[in-house]
């Protein structure tokens, strides 16, 4: 599935899911099929805190995909023009946050973890982290 998104630069993706009878879920996804990148690099975010906010930045050239393993988060999206709010709540649905999209992640349940991963290494230099700049650019 990739069932676009009201900002430019994003989508989401669903992975498949096995639900085997009492054996519990097993989802999969694989590079440059359901993942649209090499993968170089991930991380996972946990023991967040309801009130705490994520992200607040976006990157000039990293294209991620995040992934609510477990529980929920709102993800806000900006690409310049457009702002949407999205609950991640399904360990199956990724969502796709290309290049140069504001990204905050927020209401935080507990014991959510969140998934990302990257097309690039971190590089501070592809970040952009005051909002003012971001918008400048548009």
């Amino acid at each position: 599935m990739k069932k676009k998104t009201e900002t430019k630069n994003s989508y989401f993706i669903e992975l498949p899911l096995i639900s085997g009878e009492n054996k519990g879920n097993l989802c999969f996804g694989e590079v440059k099929k359901q993942i649209p990148f090499e993968i170089k690099r991930f991380f996972y975010i946990f023991d967040l805190r309801s009130a705490e906010i994520r992200g607040e930045h976006a990157h000039k050239n990293t294209e991620q995909v995040l992934f609510c393993l477990k529980g929920s988060a709102k993800v806000e999206l900006d690409d310049g023009i457009n702002k949407e709010t999205i609950v991640l709540t399904e360990p199956n649905i990724g969502l796709f946050l290309g290049k140069m999209l504001w990204v905050k992640m927020t209401d935080f349940k507990k014991d959510t973890v969140l998934l990302s991963l990257c097309s690039d290494f971190y590089k501070e230099e592809d970040y952009i982290r005051n909002y003012n700049d971001f918008i400048q650019r548009f």
